[in-house]
């Protein structure tokens, strides 16, 4: 049998830590409400770079040793992918649309 890709908040070690941090979590809230709302915008501002550091997982810079393989190009991947084709080109048309309903507005 195959073996499963369980995240590990979804093991029952997982839910322990879960309720041992939401725990504490629930009663600084409810005891500290006030602290913690005087020091909230310090705490989105740190939250900005701390996302950008640990966020970038998704961009596709995979570290990977094989330089040569061959990868489409952004054309030959927009082809691919009808319904971001159809998206684009239909954006396009509405700007275009929206463009000339201001310069016939403004002709007026």
């Amino acid at each position: 049998m195959g073996k499963s890709n369980k995240s590990f908040w979804m093991t029952p070690q997982g839910l322990v830590v879960l309720l041992f941090i939401s725990f504490p979590t629930y009663f600084l809230f409810i005891e500290h409400r006030e602290h913690i709302f005087q020091f909230l915008p310090y705490l989105i501002l740190l939250l900005c770079p701390l996302m950008h550091i640990f966020m970038h997982g998704g961009h596709g810079h995979h570290h990977s040793t094989d330089h040569d393989s061959s990868h489409d190009s952004f054309k030959e991947e927009t082809n691919k992918n009808e319904a971001y084709r159809d998206g684009y080109i239909e954006g396009l048309k509405a700007g275009r649309e929206e463009r000339t309903d201001k310069e016939n507005d403004n002709a007026r």
